[in-house]
């Protein structure tokens, strides 16, 4: 097994923060989402992108990856096998999206069963899948279908375990929220008797847009404004999930300030939820003496003290 670094697929360095890490996420998940992206390996790339958030999007996977990291290295990458009695604490039963690299480490595989489960543990029924399936924004503001693939383990007649590849037509409902799980009866593994089929669960994950945080079924934004819109009120032009509406800046705002956009969000049980504009007052990048000297009489004829109440407190 090839052990996969996850840094590199991202493009981050391996003391990259969350934040950075998070960013190259949502770069590379909105390049290649198979939706969108028109090359040929776009969804393979799609999958290691989402695989590598996966693990590095999480303190504890990320930790323990690392851990493996550093004994993959020595190894030289190729030919990867695990110390001896290795098991992740995040075990669970990732298939379908993910590479049997991610599977054997965080879906319990080296526990013995090289990352598939035996005969035996075939019981009454087949055994319930899980996978990821990523969703944008937009495709929660209505029903949407999507098609996906995944892989269903079974017995052969000899008793070997072998997998067989799946695919499936499925309903994401308006308003459905990230970690949201689908559950569609009867689409895992097959029963022993070839009925009693286990479930299939997906488990939502919303792709991070570039523009737009989500809270819950609110979304919030950040706009960017020059001094001079904020002291004197402007009028921007806002992107919302279903097309652009003009905002107005109240004269004097500051930075950090909240509107409110009835209505912009994501839909919910309760309704739909609303977008809010956050207020960010940026500075030029660019200057010069003619500016500087205006920016000196505005300081000038201001007098304006921005900590006076530092001075009241001491």
């Amino acid at each position: 097994m090839e052990f996969k670094d996850y840094y590199k697929i991202l493009g981050v360095d391996s003391d990259a923060d969350t934040a950075t890490i998070k960013k190259a996420y949502r770069k590379l998940a909105r390049k290649y989402h198979p939706d969108v992206s028109k090359e040929a390996d776009a969804e393979d790339k799609f999958k290691e992108v989402a695989e590598a958030y996966e693990v590095l999007g999480d303190a504890q996977k990320r930790a323990e990856y690392d851990e493996l990291r550093q004994y993959g290295g020595r190894q030289g990458g190729a030919g990867f096998e695990p110390p001896p009695g290795w098991q992740s604490s995040s075990s669970g039963h990732f298939t379908g999206d993910f590479s049997d690299f991610f599977n054997d480490i965080f879906g319990g595989g080296f526990a013995g069963t090289g990352g598939f489960h035996r005969q035996e543990d075939f019981v009454q029924r087949g055994q319930d899948l899980e996978m990821e399936l990523p969703v944008f924004l937009e495709d929660t503001l209505k029903d949407t279908s999507k098609n996906i693939e995944y892989r269903v383990p079974g017995v052969d007649s000899q008793g070997r375990v072998v997998q067989s590849k799946k695919s499936l037509k499925v309903k994401i409902p308006a308003g459905t929220g990230d970690g949201e799980r689908i559950r569609l009866k009867g689409q895992g593994a097959p029963g022993p008797d070839g009925k009693h089929n286990g479930d299939l669960f997906l488990n939502i994950r919303l792709v991070p847009h570039p523009l737009f945080d989500v809270e819950g079924h609110n979304l919030s934004i950040t706009v960017p404004l020059a001094p001079w819109e904020a002291a004197l009120g402007a009028k921007v032009e806002l992107p919302t999930l279903e097309g652009r509406i003009n905002l107005s800046i109240p004269a004097g705002s500051q930075s950090g300030k909240r509107l409110r956009i009835k209505g912009k969000g994501l839909p919910g049980k309760a309704g739909q939820g609303d977008l809010y504009a956050v207020l960010k007052v940026v500075m030029p990048s660019k200057k010069t003496a003619e500016t500087d000297k205006l920016w000196q009489e505005l300081a000038d004829k201001a007098a304006f003290n921005p900590r006076a109440e530092w001075s009241q407190s001491s």
